[in-house]
């Protein structure tokens, strides 16, 4: 299969179940909800180092969110829904409560696990804490703090989720793959339900499962490492340089397949791009399998 021209190869991205839970968070400008995001998001690539997988999803409008005000959505991943819920704890109650103007709300109110965050959290409010039974038709915690009253669901939301939905972007040169990672994530941006935790949504460095060297998880995709040609273990065609991942999480196997397609059609619209493939490990990372084929067919 090609897709302007570039090949697709008839492989598959190998993914592993987690916990998501999805937080809303708004502020009096885009600005400042988009900054408690970040830093709610902070030190969130992968499971392998950091207590968490996170990511912002999407940036809502005014019309989106209960209050009216402009929002983002992010994601928080972990393995399991007690260390999840510690997360939310820990990244809500240090990056978003400490934000000006920001409040947090409930992205999964529909889902069957429901965490007490808002409630917990609300113990910041040295005994002056509020219950609102209903805030724009939420369930919502005042929490006074020095800048105002800090506004926080009382739920939060998780769902089984799929971790490490994933393709390789192949390229003749380092800047060539760049840019077409970078359209292949503004592409999936676009699409709810997913997020791409690592920088930019880009992962320089692709992994694979495993060591030489006892006890690490995880060490560098020798197979895809131009610069180990010489070395005998480099799997690349000649012409191919450089190479990019793209990392997705998602609420569900069907928004990981639409952000997937997105991201390798845009990729496969920049010039000097050769082939897209992806990363699979014989079943020792996961049991979800994505065929790039079969999505894009």
């Amino acid at each position: 299969m090609r897709i302007n021209g570039v090949e697709i190869e008839d492989t598959f991205a190998e993914a592993f179940p987690i916990k998501i839970s999805r937080v809303l968070i708004t502020a009096v400008t885009e600005h400042w909800a988009l900054e408690a995001a970040r830093e709610a998001t902070g030190f969130g690539t992968s499971i392998i180092g950091c207590p968490s997988e996170s990511g912002i999803e999407f940036i809502a409008d005014g019309d989106e969110t209960p209050d009216g005000r402009p929002g983002v959505y992010i994601q928080i991943c972990n393995m399991g829904y007690k260390t999840l819920e510690s997360s939310l704890l820990y990244r809500i109650g240090q990056c978003v409560l400490t934000a000006p103007t920001a409040a947090a709300f409930n992205g999964l109110t529909e889902a069957e696990h429901q965490f007490d965050t808002g409630k917990k959290l609300s113990f910041f409010g040295d005994g002056y804490q509020k219950l609102v039974d209903d805030y724009f038709g939420r369930t919502i915690w005042k929490i006074p703090i020095i800048s105002g009253d800090f506004i926080i669901e009382q739920a939060m939301g998780a769902v089984d989720g799929i971790a490490g939905g994933n393709f390789y972007i192949l390229g003749q040169n380092q800047m060539a793959a760049l840019m077409a990672a970078e359209a292949a994530v503004d592409a999936i941006r676009r699409h709810k339900g997913t997020i791409t935790p690592f920088p930019g949504g880009v992962v320089a460095s692709g992994s694979k499962v495993g060591s030489k060297y006892k006890g690490l998880k995880a060490s560098t995709n020798t197979a895809f490492c131009s610069s180990l040609r010489d070395d005998g273990v480099c799997m690349l065609a000649d012409d191919v340089s450089a190479i990019y991942e793209i990392v997705i999480n998602g609420i569900s196997r069907q928004a990981i397949e639409e952000s997937m397609r997105a991201g390798i059609t845009a990729a496969c619209k920049i010039p000097g791009i050769l082939q897209i493939s992806a990363a699979n490990f014989e079943g020792r990372l996961g049991p979800h399998q994505f065929e790039l084929q079969k999505i894009l067919a």
